[in-house]
């Protein structure tokens, strides 16, 4: 779905409204208003992150909601290292007139600014924000869309291991857009920077990847991160940025010291947006530095408290189970293993027993499945090890990986051709998007369904009302134990893409096969009884 983007147009004062106060039109529910204050002209040795708080509360007309959102520098307002153009970002939820009821900020040419200034929310078709809800996400309106993720952890550079590879991201975004639903990628170039534009200033305002200097962005490299999130805000494509790492020990210094201002500034910046969601660290308890537990509460909790929105937060580790001490505060509303997994049954139990873990929300496994040389995973293993996840009430990542620290994981460059499970895994999500209410589901024992279930299979349950039974294997005489009534029973072979429909209203034990494929999906869900005649 192609989301229309946001526009906003600003004029001057008119009748009804208070003296210097601006009408700034209408804003559609769910899009992003952008509202620029003139401040204190500072330059690339400045650390407006640290040094200049900036908030803006926006209040409903009926009195509630009333929203605060943090403000955020940006150079001369078009990517130049110095200026004074401070910017501030407000996603409105609720149609209606909405005022600037307060600016605060601890610079006083700052102070007071755009204050009476009203904005009027017209509906749209927006789905809103990704909610935590029980196993999975629900839209602010309800949906519950399912989520396949990508990686490009670098592609913001623009560069591979020969150069500039001329690849823009925000085309990259919108070519994900037609396979996946989430795309990770880190803020930073990491192992191949761009020598002329990095995310941060370092003391002599110059360039730089160094972590240290978080406190000062650079508002040139952090427009190319605008454009992607743009991007897959127009494409509905969520944007899962990564804010310490992947793996250089320079991008990945981001959250030691004090942490705050980087948090605030990610807040401010990107947290109006509904496309967004945020991952503290790559690999936090592993790679160079690392992290402690307690250092990744912190940050989270003040990342959580910096969001004006429901956005989602987790953070990414080892080849591990979810570690319980990261629960404290519950600053994440999800999960994040990283496990590559082959086969269905241990991707399926990876991702069920650490919903528990995780005090019983949303599990990603974040690195399921690269395809590629680089991890010797082929096509067939990526498709059977991310259905395997789908079964275990998970949502799979995946990433083309043609060898170490190279191919589309890390600098992008998104191709289809290249990525082969790519339209597999779009006919998954295809198929549980529309017809599958997979929200209410649950992992369940195979027995629950089948009189004698292969050791592999695996189940997803609304008890009584519909289930989705994986397999990857031929299995003969199959018998299912149908709760009463009629069901409709369809099989789809992941790897063909091929369907077939096995009943329109079968009943009582019901004895099928599994074609001998590593991926098959079979659902079997209670027809609706008919209306009765008057």
């Amino acid at each position: 779905m192609r989301i229309e983007a946001a526009c906003m147009t600003a004029v001057l004062v008119v009748l009804g409204l208070p003296a210097g106060a601006a009408d700034l039109g209408q804003v559609k529910r769910f899009h992003v208003v952008e509202l620029p204050l003139q401040g204190p002209k500072l330059g690339p040795k400045d650390t407006p992150a640290r040094d200049v708080q900036l908030a803006v509360t926006f209040r409903h007309e009926s009195g509630r909601p009333q929203v605060r959102v943090g403000g955020f520098w940006d150079g001369d307002g078009k990517g130049g290292r110095a200026g004074g153009v401070f910017k501030v970002r407000f996603c409105p939820t609720r149609p209606g007139r909405w005022r600037v009821a307060k600016t605060e900020s601890n610079r006083p040419e700052l102070t007071g600014r755009r204050e009476g200034d009203v904005l009027t929310c017209v509906a749209s078709g927006h789905p809103g924000f990704w909610i935590a809800d029980g196993w999975w996400y629900r839209r602010s309106d309800g949906s519950h869309p399912f989520i396949v993720g990508n990686t490009h952890y670098t592609f913001l550079s623009m560069r591979n291991d020969r150069g500039p590879h001329g690849n823009d991201p925000a085309a990259d975004v919108r070519a994900n857009a037609a396979y996946f639903k989430k795309l990770r990628f880190g803020l930073g170039g990491g192992r191949y920077p761009d020598p002329k534009c990095r995310p941060f200033l370092d003391d002599a305002g110059r360039p730089t990847e160094n972590g240290r200097f978080s406190l000062r962005p650079n508002p040139a490299w952090f427009g190319r991160v605008d454009a992607a999130v743009r991007a897959g805000f127009e494409t509905d494509l969520i944007c899962d940025l990564i804010a310490c790492g992947p793996d250089t020990r320079e991008i990945r210094s981001t959250l030691k010291g004090d942490p705050a201002p980087w948090m605030r500034y990610l807040a401010a910046r990107y947290g109006a947006y509904p496309n967004v969601w945020f991952c503290l660290c790559n690999e936090w308890d592993i790679k160079n530095p690392s992290y402690t537990p307690a250092e990744i509460v912190r940050a989270g909790t003040l990342l959580r408290a910096a969001l004006p929105n429901p956005t989602p937060i987790s953070v990414h580790g080892q080849p591990a189970n979810w570690t319980a001490r990261l629960n404290e505060g519950r600053w994440h509303d999800h999960v994040i293993v990283q496990w590559k997994i082959k086969t269905l049954p241990r991707a399926a139990d990876t991702a069920a027993r650490n919903h528990a873990r995780g005090a019983g929300v949303p599990v990603c496994n974040d690195e399921n499945a690269y395809e590629g040389r680089g991890d010797r995973f082929s096509e067939a293993d990526v498709i059977e090890g991310c259905f395997g996840t789908v079964l275990g009430a998970g949502y799979p990542t995946t990433g083309e990986k043609p060898a170490g620290k190279k191919g589309q994981y890390f600098w992008g460059k998104f191709n289809a051709i290249e990525h082969k499970a790519a339209d597999n895994l779009l006919a998954l999500r295809r198929y549980l998007d529309r017809h599958v209410a997979f929200w209410r589901m649950k992992p369940a024992p195979p027995a629950d369904l089948l009189a004698e279930p292969p050791a592999s299979a695996r189940l997803l349950a609304d008890p009584g009302r519909e289930y989705v039974l994986g397999t990857n294997a031929a299995a003969e005489g199959l018998r299912a134990k149908l709760p009463p009534g009629a069901w409709r029973i369809i099989q789809l072979d992941l790897f063909t893409r091929k369907q077939r429909t096995l009943a329109d209203a079968a009943a009582g034990t019901f004895t099928f096969s599994v074609p001998a494929s590593r991926a098959v999906l079979t659902h079997l869900r209670k027809v609706p009884k008919a209306p009765n005649p008057e």
